[in-house]
């Protein structure tokens, strides 16, 4: 689409790689958009779990040990997983894909589960867990956290009762039917919605946007400073102490930040800052009900400053 549109106006060339986004890194692309979604959903669940206001999960803050669902192993499915895994000390214990689901109560290894549907084109026959062909009831087993990361409708009137998870995750566009959402919110369930749970390809899209227009990559004009500043405050520590640094800290703090470390960081920030917005507004006005409510009207909100602050 890049090219097209830059054949298409030849005389636009400055500008042009940032008519579209999502392109390889060596075209303009920026780090960390392939992840950016998965890497959102993460940035969403952690904001609501450190939330005071929330009820978190059984009272809890954090993840360690969670059981997690994803219904949906492809790039925003696995991201999640990953992440949440590895990073948060989650359990993935179900997968769940069209041709059935694989399970583990003690945690699948998501990375190994991911190399496995590369090779064979299935998650199915996984060494070591149980498979189960054609069979969509894995999100109704008993779980913490339930991300629905694929399907539009995959949670319906008809099997809503049956779903067991503490906290709903909308990583897929519109997983929920209407009629589903009243009655998990009726059973207590807390929904995340998906207008802000899988708002992080977007985000990431507009730094790549960015990126593309100021012709600067991220970190360029600031990364050598913060590794002297880096240097500086890790050999002062060493001279007050009387010790070294510890080494295994030394090359990730010294180090000035890659791009997907600031891409990350920012995406994060967004994140969590939507999420204030969102809890401030249901707060203020619990008469709202729930997240997703909130959601929409903290954006419709937005849009409507937009347009009065330029007289419409």
């Amino acid at each position: 689409m890049m090219d097209e549109f830059r054949r298409a106006n030849p005389t636009d060339v400055v500008n042009a790689r940032a008519c579209v986004t999502g392109k390889p890194f060596s075209k303009g692309g920026i780090a960390g958009r392939t992840e950016a979604t998965g890497r959102g959903v993460q940035f969403a669940i952690q904001s609501f779990l450190r939330d005071p206001r929330t009820v978190g999960l059984n009272g809890r803050g954090d993840l360690k040990g969670a059981s997690v669902i994803v219904q949906g192993f492809g790039n925003v499915g696995y991201h999640a997983a990953k992440f949440l895994s590895e990073e948060d000390g989650a359990r993935v214990t179900l997968v769940v894909e069209r041709d059935g689901y694989v399970a583990n109560p003690e945690g699948l290894s998501v990375e190994a589960l991911k190399q496995h549907q590369i090779r064979t084109g299935s998650i199915l026959d996984f060494e070591g867990v149980r498979s189960f062909t054609s069979d969509m009831a894995g999100i109704e087993q008993r779980c913490d956290v339930l991300i629905p990361a694929a399907m539009e409708n995959a949670i319906h009137a008809e099997n809503a009762e049956r779903i067991k998870a503490h906290l709903l995750v909308e990583a897929a566009n519109g997983p929920v039917t209407f009629e589903a959402d009243k009655i998990l919110r009726d059973r207590g369930v807390t929904i995340l919605p998906d207008l802000y749970v899988n708002a992080g390809g977007v985000v990431v899209s507009y730094f790549e946007w960015v990126k593309n227009l100021t012709h600067i990559p991220f970190g360029l004009m600031e990364r050598r400073r913060r590794e002297r500043r880096n240097q500086t405050i890790a050999a002062a520590l060493e001279r007050m102490t009387g010790k070294e640094f510890p080494g295994d800290m030394r090359d990730e703090f010294l180090e000035g930040g890659a791009e997907i470390d600031l891409v990350r960081s920012g995406l994060e920030d967004i994140m969590r800052s939507t999420w204030a917005r969102i809890g401030d507004l249901l707060e203020a006005q619990p008469e709202l009900g729930d997240y997703r409510t909130a959601a929409y009207v903290a954006s419709i909100r937005q849009i409507a400053e937009a347009y009065e602050a330029i007289g419409i």
